[in-house]
């Protein structure tokens, strides 16, 4: 029997994605083999709209780089963690060693095991430590997906409310309205769809311009719950990502400066003068979402040509050797 899908109507389609323009062109030895297109904003400390490429009002799932605004949540409603842990609670981690004990170190806090964690079991997100894992005969475990300090953080704060453990995913549970109700702060934007993010959390569309908004003032917090997050992230920039992560180098590189990478090409960052800046690439392909920031950034004139470099780096390899790169257009 064959099943016929009717194509999804027009108006499901986020602003974001429908209408955005060619923002990166993948060139092999001179030629355009294909094109990414996105969307791009940076947002005035005020809030307004500064520099727009596309249509930056459609609602966009943030992915991991809503992780931030979750470790604030934890924060608020009693998270004692600090410093390089609290890194962690906003990473996307690579999975090296130093993450997977830093979690561990989470869950012993709070007297748990990795038997407590939900998230979806992963074989480390760095490929050496993918490859040591897998050759040390360890399956996919929770500990090592790269949501894992996240998670250790969310139980840690049920514990610290004594709210119930088995359900910290539920989208009703009272850590996840104190994450929903801090994202709505945060950007100033009434979530328009929650679904199940890919650790298993749940995760809530905004647009765009209301995410950039949300790491302005981030960034521009000098004191309480915002400023002990950004001030982690800055400090531990290793332990939000890994070792040789562009948002790693990134944050090094820029002083004030957050940001969170997420997955389906979204990457937001904020300034500390209380600018945003996010980015979407339109079919969720990574390897343009750092050159478009990349090219943002430099628009702005924020970043050393050093810094600019890791981000642009996004090669085209033929038989092994680089024949072309990724590149920025219309930005």
């Amino acid at each position: 029997m064959s099943v016929h899908l009717a194509p999804p109507s027009t108006n499901s389609v986020s602003a974001a994605l429908a209408d955005a323009p060619i923002v990166a062109h993948v060139v092999r030895d001179g030629f355009v083999e294909s094109v990414h297109h996105g969307t791009a904003v940076v947002t005035a400390p005020d809030g307004s709209v500064e520099l727009e490429i596309g249509d930056s009002s459609g609602a966009v799932f943030p992915r991991s780089s809503s992780k931030p605004l979750q470790a604030l949540a934890m924060v608020r409603s009693g998270l004692a963690t600090d410093g390089h842990l609290l890194s962690l609670a906003c990473a996307s981690h690579s999975g090296e060693d130093f993450h997977v004990e830093g979690a561990r170190e989470i869950l012993a806090g709070a007297g748990l095991t990795e038997a407590d964690l939900q998230n979806t079991p992963d074989y480390p997100y760095d490929e050496s430590a993918r490859i040591g894992w897998i050759a040390s005969g360890r399956p996919r475990q929770s500990i090592a997906q790269n949501c894992s300090g996240k998670h250790a953080s969310m139980l840690a704060t049920c514990v610290v409310n004594g709210w119930d453990l088995a359900t910290y995913r539920d989208p009703a549970h009272p850590l996840q309205v104190a994450v929903a109700e801090t994202v709505r702060e945060l950007t100033g934007a009434e979530p328009s769809a929650v679904a199940v993010d890919g650790c298993g959390a749940p995760i809530h569309a905004v647009p765009l311009r209301a995410l950039a908004r949300s790491f302005g003032r981030l960034a521009a917090a000098t004191e309480g719950p915002e400023a002990k997050i950004t001030r982690a992230i800055r400090d531990f920039p290793e332990y939000l990502g890994g070792t040789h992560r562009d948002v790693t180098a990134l944050i090094r590189g820029v002083d004030g400066l957050v940001a969170k990478d997420g997955a389906e090409a979204v990457y937001a960052v904020g300034l500390p003068d209380g600018r945003g800046i996010a980015v979407k690439v339109a079919d969720g392909t990574s390897r343009a979402r750092s050159v478009l920031l990349a090219a943002v950034l430099r628009r702005i004139g924020v970043g050393s040509e050093d810094v600019l470099a890791v981000l642009e780096h996004q090669p085209v390899l033929g038989h092994g050797q680089p024949v072309g790169s990724v590149v920025a257009v219309g930005v």
